[in-house]
């Protein structure tokens, strides 16, 4: 089999493996072998992957997931080899190998948590869409089982499937990447349904928590509530008792008072809230004869905190607006819509982190821009391709015939040697039109035709190249905003609808 040469910009439409040089250069690593070199060059290359999946451990280092078998598919070895080239690399402390101790026992089953957002869900609901999931994500073709629990502060599932089929001829096996597909289904199902899915993170803005927030407790906020109350100045005890009976405080009065608030499960007595805050020594303060306690600078900072406004963000904004109109607008919206196409375009957004419309109609003008530009750009380098086949052909047909049309010239122009030699003095004479209608006027040679023709051919993939990836972009952008565009009229009808019905509801 022969390969053909590589023209200008062909020589750069490939990816490479990249291996260390000091691998080669360093004397410590001579004892390596060039595959084991080769080796740690193909596993450099997934951690950029590992990273953009979030594969971080407890103690923030980049890990790989690279077996057996795979190594011997990239490395086309037997095991026994791919076993040697990994020890090479260990027994160097180039890696660490952990074994995940696939192998100890088969795996029976697989199990699917599937968490929704308090509030937005019924348990019905839940395992109505556990179930979808399930089906979708198994085919249909194993059994499994939708466990909704409501134990929790948010509904959730567990979804468990047999991992044999049920033809029991087959099994699944975990696959690459099976968490994102698995996690996009549900995304698509869950946006189908009109519930909430968590923003995605790109791995670079992903942080460990290194500094907690001061924990402000119950008791904090007593004592708190109880200075507020004596800033108001009551006369006696059983007024300041009043006051924060005011404040949702429940009060037991007994050998010892207590306070219970909001959310707690106990009451607290006052002589637990600290010396200062005894029955006896705040008598003392309401009486004059005692400073006030000293305020807590912590829960004064949490209380005057106000919230921060949220910025606008487009998928969010669509996922509220779903969700409101879930019980009937967005119902009967989805019912004629394509929901599934429009699931899909929402974690495009997220994807590609556009977070607003404006950026959207950025992006669908620019890809467009760019993609008609590649057209044009195609299109020309093949009508130079063209015109310099047909110069070609000319100037071919301009050399063969060229004696037999100086014998014709010879003849007189006869009418007789004509049409004995039609073809060719036709031929010629085509050739010699073109060459006048030449710029310059100057035949080029066949070696420079063939240098240009070669240069438009590479401009031409190269550019064709981009141009099927900027009109998949293009395209995908387009129906993005065709959608929301879509989502945002079926909005506003909604919204007139609803309005209309209040109306209807007052008059009578």
């Amino acid at each position: 089999m022969a390969f053909d040469y590589f023209y200008g910009a062909q020589s750069q439409q490939f990816a490479f493996y990249r291996i260390p040089k000091v691998l080669f250069t360093d004397n410590r690593f001579q004892n390596i072998s060039t595959e084991g070199k080769v080796l740690y060059g193909l596993l450099l290359d997934r951690v950029s992957l590992s990273m953009e999946n979030g594969w971080i451990d407890d103690e923030g280092r980049v890990y790989i997931i690279f077996t057996l078998t795979t190594i011997r598919q990239a490395m086309n070895c037997a095991e026994k080899s791919a076993i040697k080239y990994l020890t090479e690399l260990e027994e160097f402390g180039l890696i660490e190998r952990i074994r995940q101790g696939f192998g100890k026992g088969d795996v029976i089953a697989y199990q699917i948590r599937q968490s929704f957002k308090p509030g937005e869900i019924t348990p019905e609901e839940a395992n109505e869409v556990g179930y979808e999931t399930g089906m979708r994500f198994t085919k249909g073709k194993h059994a499994f089982i939708v466990a909704t629990h409501v134990d929790r502060a948010h509904i959730h599932n567990h979804i468990i499937f047999n991992s044999t089929n049920l033809e029991c001829d087959r099994k699944f096996r975990d696959f690459w990447f099976s968490g994102i597909a698995l996690q996009r289904l549900s995304d698509i199902i869950c946006l189908e349904h009109g519930l909430s899915v968590i923003p995605r993170v790109k791995p670079s803005e992903r942080q460990r928590r290194t500094k907690y927030p001061e924990r402000v407790s119950m008791r904090d906020v007593i004592r708190e509530d109880i200075l507020q109350c004596l800033d108001q100045k009551p006369t006696d005890f059983e007024e300041l008792l009043k006051l924060l009976q005011a404040e949702g405080y429940e009060i037991k009065r007994g050998k010892h008072t207590a306070v219970c608030g909001k959310g707690q499960k106990r009451f607290i007595r006052f002589r637990s809230l600290g010396e200062e805050f005894t029955e006896e020594n705040l008598k003392k303060v309401i009486a004059g004869e005692r400073e006030p306690p000293e305020r807590n600078e912590k829960v004064l900072e949490q209380k005057e905190a106000k919230p921060k406004k949220r910025k606008f963000d487009l998928v969010v904004d669509i996922q509220e607006k779903m969700a409101q109109g879930k019980n009937g607008g967005y119902v009967r919206w989805a019912k004629k819509y394509n929901v599934k196409q429009f699931a899909e375009s929402i974690l495009f957004l997220q994807l590609h982190d556009i977070h607003d419309k404006e950026t959207l109609d950025a992006l669908v003008d620019g890809s467009s821009a760019k993609y008609h530009e590649l057209m044009k750009t195609i299109k020309d380098a093949e009508e130079k391709m063209a015109a310099n086949k047909v110069i070609k052909t000319h100037i071919i047909n301009y050399a063969k015939t060229r004696e037999t049309y100086i014998a014709y010239r010879k003849s007189g122009y006869s009418k007789k040697f004509y049409e004995a030699h039609r073809d060719e003095i036709t031929l010629h004479k085509a050739a010699k039109e073109a060459f006048s209608k030449l710029p310059d006027g100057k035949i080029p040679k066949v070696k420079e035709l063939n240098e240009e023709f070669a240069g438009q051919l590479s401009k031409k993939k190269s550019a064709y190249s981009e141009y099927k990836k900027i009109k998949k972009e293009m395209r995908d952008y387009q129906i993005a905003k065709q959608n929301v565009e879509s989502f945002y009229a079926a909005q506003q009808s909604w919204d007139i609808a609803e309005d209309m019905k209040k109306k209807r509801q007052q008059a009578r």
